[in-house]
């Protein structure tokens, strides 16, 4: 669980999650090229991948090969988990 929170603590790793959430199933290009258009981001394609390892490896996100091309996909999953753990009071 603690991988989540590493995870989810860095702001380029939320605008990722966030950039799955609104179209899943990117490759590394389509993300560098929609953070670097929408959020102005100037980090290096291997940054960006690196930050995927993490996400991960938190189970947030999983790689597909398809072809030539590795496709990255949003799994909300653990952040559900979270979010059962600590329900909301009443």
């Amino acid at each position: 669980m603690s991988d989540i929170y590493r995870a989810i603590a860095d702001e380029t790793r939320r605008t990722i999650l966030d950039e799955l959430a609104e179209r899943d199933d990117q490759t590394l290009f389509e993300i560098c090229s929609r953070l670097a258009t929408k959020h102005g981001s100037s980090s290096s394609r291997q940054a960006i991948s690196q930050h995927l390892e993490v996400l991960e490896a938190a189970g947030l996100v999983h790689s597909e090969r398809r072809g030539r091309y590795k496709v990255h996909t949003l799994d909300t999953a653990p952040l559900q988990e979270i979010t059962r753990r600590w329900p909301p009071a009443s």
